[in-house]
């Protein structure tokens, strides 16, 4: 079995396999390694884990042949409404409401759960005959260039791409520092069954202490990704189940109805995490490898699919004119279209945190008014929703629903 390929993805999730798929398409030969056995996750049953996925980011999954097996189990978010807020007195009266139906390119994005996701990524995956995936521990030896072997086999390729994640080993090995600070948060993900239907609605609830996202699922649950500083995310962590819910009724409010656990329960610090570049010799990062950012805005995976849409589009034309597809000047290509669009992203969502997570009364009264203004300017509103669903910046050609 030949250990070459063009191009080796170190990662198996949910960056690399859609970027496999799109190069394979492409007309390029893919090996992908995760160092863990490929997971049961998308056997498994309801666990509350889900995506928000902007409109373009669903494009992209229809792009490279997953969409038709995930339609049947998305919940469409056809509204968006923020507003600022405090436990005890509830959601701030200035609200700033994005409704889908003012732009003409369909609902804003979509949920969709984690192991739909994966599990129709997998199937794709293993129907493809251009892309090998391989299991087990890898050993790297870069010596003059990149060799990886994995399962026994010694790996060679002309690009390799690091979608390994935060604590991207890849990264590590090329000498990629990285900037970014802690941002004393930990985020509480879970779901919840309520009484009354959330009408495709999602929620971001700015509170003193971080910030709260209730997110529509199908079959009136939704779910919930709740920021909190950490020793307050630590001890409610601890909760038995009645008592977690009972400290998140006060924050969540009666809006829907009664409420109840739904899945399981997960927690991560929250922190925000740069890479200094993208790219290195015939190495490039993508997704939380190259960028992780705060979860306020649910941009986190629709960030590491731009990557993938633009790293696939730079690689597949280069190689259809010939190039060295791991040259320097080729991968200068994909670091100077997604370094500054990314580093704007996440410096504005960590301004917005900083704006939100506090109880500076001025402060909360400025962001109030701003947000009642913007809602009240239906030309500025448009546009903040077609950012939300993915739709603005110069998008490659598998955020618009095409091949490169």
């Amino acid at each position: 079995m030949s250990g070459k390929s063009d191009i080796l993805i170190i990662g198996g999730g949910l960056n690399g396999l859609p970027l496999a798929l799109a190069l394979a398409q492409g007309g390029l030969d893919v090996t992908v390694v995760d160092a863990r056995p490929a997971p049961a996750r998308g056997e498994a049953g309801f666990d509350g884990r889900a995506y928000s996925l902007a409109a373009a980011s669903c494009r992209l999954l229809r792009a490279v042949g997953v969409w038709d097996a995930v339609a049947d189990q998305v919940q469409p978010i056809l509204r968006i409404r923020t507003a600022g807020g405090r436990p005890d007195l509830g959601a701030s009266p200035f609200v700033l409401t994005f409704d889908g139906a003012e732009i003409e390119d369909g609902p804003m994005g979509t949920m969709l759960e984690d192991r739909f996701l994966y599990a129709a990524l997998l199937k794709a995956i293993s129907a493809q005959p251009r892309i090998r995936l391989l299991s087990g521990e890898q050993v790297v030896d870069q010596g003059e260039g990149w060799a990886l072997t994995a399962s026994g086999l010694r790996l060679e390729a002309r690009l390799v791409v690091g979608c390994d994640g935060r604590g991207s080993s890849t990264a590590q090995r090329a000498g990629i520092g990285r900037i970014g600070w802690d941002y004393g948060q930990t985020a509480l993900v879970t779901a919840v069954e309520h009484e009354k239907p959330h009408g495709g609605t999602a929620h971001q609830l700015f509170l003193p202490t971080g910030p709260l996202a209730i997110l529509p699922l199908p079959d009136n649950r939704s779910s919930i990704v709740w920021s909190e500083r950490r020793s307050i995310a630590e001890a409610v962590r601890a909760l038995p189940a009645e008592e977690y819910l009972a400290a998140l009724r006060p924050r969540f409010g009666d809006f829907l109805g009664s409420l109840k656990l739904a899945g399981a329960r997960f927690s991560y610090p929250l922190s925000l995490s740069l890479a200094r570049s993208f790219v290195a010799p015939r190495l490039a990062l993508v997704g939380d490898a190259a960028h992780g950012v705060h979860p306020l805005a649910g941009q986190g995976l629709n960030l590491g699919l731009r990557d993938v849409a633009a790293l696939a589009e730079v690689v597949i034309r280069a190689a259809r004119r010939g190039e060295d597809i791991g040259a320097p000047d080729v991968l200068a290509r994909y670091q100077d279209w997604r370094g500054p669009e990314t580093r704007t992203m996440a410096l504005g969502m960590d301004a917005m945190n900083r704006l939100f997570s506090n109880e500076n009364p001025i402060l909360r009264l400025g962001r109030d008014l701003g947000l009642g203004a913007v809602n009240a300017l239906p030309g500025l509103r448009r546009g903040f929703i077609r950012q939300a669903a993915g739709l603005s910046g110069h998008l490659p050609a598998l955020l618009r629903g095409e091949r490169p």
